[in-house]
């Protein structure tokens, strides 16, 4: 693994979060584990990393600050969330399913939700990873770990 390609810390706008359950935040808590220990991010314009990755939200668009180890700004670019509004909303709902059949439903059932609980996540993070590819290019897994953690940047 590249060095100088890689995210090696991410913080989330605690301004733009809202109270988190328990679910959510083991899911942006994976999300970051899973991100920092394996990724790829190469911005477009050939700066070498390793970065720091600020994310916040200002009034609908996704704030991505990019930093050297230092902490110090490389560079930041700001991306509409009005194309995520609809997947977000989608997987949203699905998750809440999930939580709530983890419960009490029958493992085929757990499965069928998850199942498609994964298919909304991928469709979000190939949106995400269109929007990015003018600012930086990432692997599928990274640009999944990312629309996870725009959701939670979404929650109210």
């Amino acid at each position: 693994m590249d060095e100088r390609r890689r995210i090696v810390s991410v913080f989330l706008d605690e301004k733009s979060v809202g109270r988190r359950s328990p679910e959510i935040e083991h899911d942006r808590a994976v999300a970051i584990f899973d991100l920092l220990e394996e990724n790829y991010f190469a911005p477009v314009n050939e700066e070498l990393g390793p970065f720091i990755l600020h994310l916040s939200l200002e009034e609908n668009r996704l704030r991505v600050d990019v930093r050297d180890e230092g902490d110090m700004e490389i560079f930041d670019f700001n991306i509409p969330l009005s194309n995520f509004r609809s997947v977000i909303k989608d997987y949203f709902f699905i998750c809440e399913s999930y939580y709530e059949a983890i419960k009490a439903a029958s493992p085929s059932k757990i499965e069928a939700i998850d199942m498609g609980r994964r298919s909304v996540h991928n469709e979000g993070s190939e949106i995400l990873s269109e929007r990015l590819k003018q600012y930086v290019e990432v692997d599928f897994d990274t640009a999944r770990r990312l629309f996870t953690l725009i959701c939670v940047l979404h929650i109210r």
